[in-house]
């Protein structure tokens, strides 16, 4: 759904070329294209993108990571695909890839030999790590959260250490990767020259632990895995609220925030309990007062807590599943839902753009998620190549076996 049109975009005169494959690549593609950027998906002739036939979960995956953008097949292990995306890449101002480590450079469409040719180029390189002494491991997201210390501080103490439940490592390394991508466009301006810019995985997870790997260094000990709650305050946490699966943040952080929820949930005598007189006595108490509100709320309804907390001003929200945001009215109310049809089956689906928002910026749903080389033909005559040259490119086998 949606409409091609983006001249009123930030991003409406940038051209990306995607070699993108799962999450990394995609994401961060998708957020310049739904800031306007036009951008071609270079994929594997036959099966395309991984994600298009990954079991049940792969096809919506695909869908809302790679709306807004068009698709060729080209095959780069051939002559002729690699020069048609050669090409392509002359008038690209910004490439993504997150190939394995060194596939680009034997394919021969690496940043150097692109470079040479597109010296205005901006290439955007997604992988594991950074060149280091990890530089050549294969990286992916949970490899990235386990060497981070991100695994470790989620989930429950006592319990196994779990994964974040999305692609965090990969979304992290792709907007870090996207914000290279502006400051090198950026800088372009100045100088006229592209330059490559780095997307890694591990090093975005280990940026944001950045403060408990500060916390380790001080104490000389790691703090251990948090559930739902922060050592900072007493009473941060998630409660039962009602039903089996009904479930409630609320989190008490400053001194007004007490009286509040004492209020809030009719429990006004315990301002007069001395173990959560203040700050530091409910910390000192954590286990009782965790224990008092949750025995308080376990039978309430969770609709009517939420409301006497928020009227409150208390810091408290429900604890939603995905399908509770399918038509969500904030953010429909803020258009940041996109809606558009699958590449699967045409069926109408929803998800979240890219949240960048200011005065005069705002992405877009343009494009539906392409078919497998949906738009082959159309992009190489935009390239400048006739029926002919097209033709030819076939016969070589540009586009696979047919």
């Amino acid at each position: 759904m949606g409409t091609d049109t983006n001249d009123s975009q930030p991003l409406s005169d940038v051209r990306v070329l995607e070699l993108g494959n799962i999450v990394a690549g995609p994401f961060a593609s998708v957020m310049l294209a739904d800031l306007g950027a036009e951008v071609v998906k270079v994929e594997r002739p036959g099966s395309g993108d991984v994600l298009r036939s990954a079991g049940e979960a792969g096809p919506p995956m695909f869908d809302a990571l790679n709306r807004n953008k068009r698709s060729i097949e080209l095959d780069l292990k051939s002559d002729a695909g690699r020069e048609a995306f050669l090409d392509l890449a002359d008038r690209a101002d910004v490439v993504v890839e997150n190939l394995g480590p060194g596939v680009a450079d034997r394919l021969g469409i690496g940043y150097d030999e692109l470079s040479e040719r597109n010296p205005e180029l901006v290439y955007l390189s997604i992988k594991g790590f950074l060149d280091g002494p990890y530089g050549d491991r294969a990286g992916m997201d949970v490899v990235a959260e386990a060497m981070s210390g991100l695994m470790s501080m989620t989930g429950e103490l006592g319990r196994k250490p779990v994964r974040v439940g999305t692609s965090i490592a990969d979304m992290g390394a792709a907007m870090y990767g996207v914000m290279g991508v502006l400051v090198a466009l950026r800088e372009r301006e100045r100088t006229g020259e592209g330059r490559r810019v780095d997307g890694p995985l591990f090093e975005a997870a280990a940026s944001w632990m950045g403060y408990w790997i500060t916390y380790a260094d001080r104490y000389g000990r790691d703090h251990p895995s948090l559930g739902a709650s922060h050592p900072t305050w007493a009473l941060y946490d998630v409660f039962r609220v009602g039903g089996e699966d009904d479930w409630l943040f609320l989190g008490v952080t400053t001194e007004r925030h007490w009286p509040a929820l004492c209020r809030a949930i009719d429990r006004e005598d315990l301002l007069a309990d001395e173990r959560f007189e203040t700050s530091q006595s409910r910390l000192d108490h954590k286990a009782e007062l965790t224990e008092t509100v949750a025995e308080e709320l376990r039978d309430r309804d969770r609709e009517s807590v939420l409301a006497a907390l928020l009227a409150e001003d208390v810091p408290a929200a429900p604890v939603n599943d995905p399908s509770d945001l399918v038509d969500d009215d904030h953010l429909d109310a803020v258009d940041l839902l996109a809606e558009f049809d699958s590449a699967e089956d045409g069926e109408s689906l929803q998800t979240v753009m890219t949240p960048v928002h200011g005065d005069g910026i705002a992405p877009a749903q343009r494009l539906d998620p392409p078919e497998l080389g949906e738009h082959t033909e159309e992009i190489l005559r935009t390239a400048g190549l006739d029926d002919d040259a097209i033709a030819a490119l076939r016969n070589r086998g540009a586009f696979g076996s047919e």
